[in-house]
């Protein structure tokens, strides 16, 4: 219906009457106020107007004096049609009227109106009255700028924040990775396969509603993380060529609980972020298995985060094209035995439909 545009110059105030006389007289004291008064004889008239001013780009007005008995549209009609439209309702209305009841009075608050001045008006009264609503309308927009450029910087040093968070994350994981001498492309190819993997599941009807684009830009930053906790393992055990005793695997297996007590630290000293909370699941639960045997909490089917089914999955996948240099139908025959054991029998088979647009 309206638009809004920036304020230049001098206030433009609407003056709205049925008595030509009425307009005249506000008009003259509007202009000695050094304001710009435009007079309208209907309600009707002052909607029409401002319709033709948001099409033209013109300027609004700062402030409405309106009477109430009007033919056709009344005040009250006007002041509910502004009152009621998100870009003209704070514009400031002031009612005029021989109306001077309290009850009246009362009646035209209630229609949203922000001044009653009664008839006869007196000059200097107009003057203090549609000086104050200038006066206020201005502060009050200048703190709705203020306010909007505040909570922009405050957006862009928390994206900032977060950005940086990010990169501590990925340099952690990277050290981490280089410790247990991982391969920088397999960690690629396990980021990639993972979204794939997270897209394929958006189009299940078992998934659909747990999964949103976001998600599956997060599961694709998160899914390098997994093994942040490793930058706590000693190098010698992850990097050491002959099978592991159960002393070692149990050293190994506390990387989950390392990596989660990171991100718990850099997510404690923040506000709620999807990214740091997704992140933790995977690096907590990633070797948790899908029949209760995995570590390090023994979580059993849906117990398991679903941002760490993914990650299971995938990893095992990558694991066995990568390291044991299987086709993706080997893999994927390997990985049937495992299904309802190890991993989300569900996301396996969604595997199975996609697998031609994994790396």
């Amino acid at each position: 219906m309206f638009g809004l545009e920036k304020d230049a110059g001098r206030a433009t105030v609407f003056i709205v009457d049925d008595m030509e006389i009425n307009r005249t007289v506000l008009g003259e004291i509007i202009s000695y106020m050094g304001c710009a008064p435009v007079l309208f004889e209907s309600g009707e008239k002052a909607i029409e107007e401002l319709r033709n001013r948001w099409k033209s780009g013109g300027k609004k007005p700062q402030l409405i004096l309106t009477d109430i008995s009007m033919p056709g549209m009344d005040g009250y009609e006007l002041c509910r049609i502004l009152k009621g439209h998100e870009n003209t309702k704070n514009i400031p209305i002031i009612f005029i009227s021989a109306y001077n009841e309290s009850k009246d009075i009362v009646e035209g608050f209630s229609h949203g109106c922000e001044d009653y001045i009664t008839k006869p008006f007196i000059a200097e009264e107009v003057q203090a009255r549609v000086g104050l609503h200038l006066k206020l309308y201005s502060v009050t927009r200048e703190l709705k700028e203020m306010n909007r450029r505040l909570q922009a910087s405050v957006r862009e040093q928390l994206r900032q924040m977060e950005l940086e968070k990010k990169n501590f994350l990925r340099a952690l994981a990277g050290i981490a990775a280089r410790s247990a001498d991982y391969d920088e492309a397999a960690m690629g190819r396990l980021k990639d396969n993972c979204r794939t993997l997270a897209q394929g599941m958006q189009l299940s009807p078992l998934f659909e509603e747990k999964i949103s684009d976001t998600y599956i830009d997060t599961i694709e930053l998160a899914a390098p993380l997994c093994d942040i906790g490793n930058i706590g393992i000693p190098r010698e055990i992850l990097q050491k060529k002959d099978a592991l005793t159960e002393e070692d695997e149990s050293i190994l297996r506390e990387h989950t609980l390392i990596g989660a007590e990171i991100l718990e630290e850099i997510r404690s000293s923040s506000d709620y972020n999807e990214f740091i909370i997704i992140a933790e699941e995977i690096v907590l639960c990633h070797h948790e298995k899908w029949d209760g045997s995995g570590y390090p909490r023994g979580l059993k089917g849906e117990e398991i985060p679903l941002s760490a089914r993914i990650i299971s999955l995938m990893s095992r996948y990558c694991e066995l094209i990568g390291e044991e240099n299987l086709s993706a139908r080997e893999a994927l025959s390997v990985m049937e035995k495992e299904a309802g054991v190890r991993y989300d029998p569900d996301i396996y088979r969604i595997c199975c439909k996609i697998f031609r647009q994994l790396r």
